[in-house]
C-alpha cells in the first residue's frame, strides 16, 4: 500500500506540474475568405485583429501581449506615420455588429532594420498599442514560438483573416472572419515549386515558411497580411508560427503561400519586447502525462482490487 501511495503522489504531482505550466497564451475559451475558406465561428480566434487606415481593412494582425501587436512590415510602407491606423480587437465582422470589440491608436511600429521587400524576407512588425487591451474570453493572446520550436511539414495549421476571397474579389457580405487548414511545406519542396517558373524567381529564406498546397486551390489572399499561421501543439494550445507576408496570385497551383517564419524572428522579438515569452518545445507538451496517468490508472484498479 505503501508503493501504491508512493506512485499516486508521484503522478498527481507530476500532472499538477503539468497543468502548472499550461502557457497562458494560444487558448480559446470560446471554441467547443480567405480563399477556399469558410466562416470562422464567433470568438474562436480571439488573438486575431484587424488593421484599419481611412481607407478600411487594409491588413490583420494577432496579439501577443497586452500591449502589442505582430503584423507584417509591408503593412506600415511608413512606420513612423501612424496616425491614421487603427486596431480592432475583439472583431468578428467587418460590416456587421460587433459588440465586444474594442479599437486601439498605435504608440509605435517596430521592424527589423534589414527589412525592404516582402519578397526578400524579415517581413515582420511588431505593433506597441496607446493603451493595454482587457483580456475576455474573446480576446486572449496567441503563443509565439522560441527559436527552437519546430513544426513538422504537412502538419496542418490554419490562417485566419478577412482578405480576399479569390484574386481581386474582396469579401463581400456581413464580411466575417475567414478560416482555411493548411499544410505545412517544407523549404527546400516550396522553393521547387516556385523554380517551376523562373521568369517570377523567388527564393525561399531561412526567415521564411510555407504553407498551402501544390495544385492551388486553399491559401492566403491580399488584405490577409499581417495575419497568423496558427498551428495547434499537443496539449492543445495553438503557437503562431508564420506571418501571412506574401505570394504569386492567390491559390494558383505551385505558389504557396509565404510567411514569415516566426521562431526566426525570436531574439528580435525578446530584444524589442523584453517581458514578451517565447514558448519552446518543452513548455508546450508534458511528455510524461501518458505515463503518469497509466500509473495512476494501475494503481487505482490495484487498490480497488483490494
Amino acid at each position: 500500500m505503501l508503493g501504491a501511495a508512493l506512485v499516486l503522489t508521484w503522478a498527481a504531482a507530476g500532472l499538477w506540474m503539468c497543468s502548472a505550466q499550461t502557457p497562458s497564451c494560444g487558448w480559446q475559451p470560446l471554441r467547443n475568405r480567405i480563399v477556399g475558406g469558410f466562416d470562422s465561428e464567433e470568438g474562436s480566434w480571439p488573438w486575431q485583429v484587424d488593421i484599419q487606415t481611412d481607407v478600411g481593412h487594409i491588413c490583420g494582425g494577432t496579439i501577443i501581449n497586452e500591449n502589442w501587436v505582430l503584423s507584417a512590415a509591408h503593412c506600415f510602407p511608413n512606420p513612423l506615420d501612424t496616425s491614421s491606423y487603427r486596431i480592432y480587437v475583439g472583431r468578428y465582422q467587418l460590416n456587421g455588429m460587433n459588440p465586444f470589440e474594442t479599437v486601439y491608436g498605435i504608440r509605435n511600429v517596430v521592424i527589423p532594420r534589414t527589412y525592404v521587400d516582402p519578397q526578400q524576407g524579415h517581413d515582420l512588425a511588431l505593433v506597441q498599442l496607446q493603451e493595454p487591451v482587457i483580456y475576455s474570453d474573446r480576446v486572449q493572446p496567441v503563443c509565439l514560438p522560441s527559436s527552437d520550436t519546430q513544426f513538422p511539414p504537412n502538419k496542418m495549421c490554419t490562417i485566419t483573416g478577412w482578405g480576399n476571397i479569390r484574386d481581386g474579389v474582396t469579401l463581400s457580405g456581413l464580411g466575417t472572419l475567414q478560416q482555411v487548414d493548411v499544410p505545412l511545406i517544407d523549404s527546400t519542396s516550396c522553393q521547387a515549386m516556385y523554380n517551376t517558373q523562373p521568369t517570377e524567381p523567388i527564393d525561399i529564406g531561412p526567415d521564411m515558411i510555407c504553407a498551402g498546397y501544390q495544385e492551388g486551390g486553399k491559401d492566403s489572399c491580399q488584405g490577409d497580411s499581417g495575419g497568423p499561421l496558427v498551428c495547434m501543439t499537443d496539449n492543445g494550445t495553438w503557437v503562431q508560427v508564420g506571418v501571412v507576408s506574401f505570394g504569386l496570385g492567390c491559390a494558383v497551383p505551385n505558389r504557396p503561400g509565404v510567411y514569415a517564419k516566426v521562431s526566426a524572428f525570436s531574439s528580435f522579438i525578446q530584444s524589442s519586447i523584453p517581458d514578451v515569452r517565447l514558448y519552446g518545445s518543452a513548455s508546450l507538451t508534458c511528455p510524461g502525462i501518458g505515463v503518469m496517468l497509466t500509473a495512476l490508472i494501475i494503481v487505482m484498479t490495484q487498490l480497488q482490487a483490494t
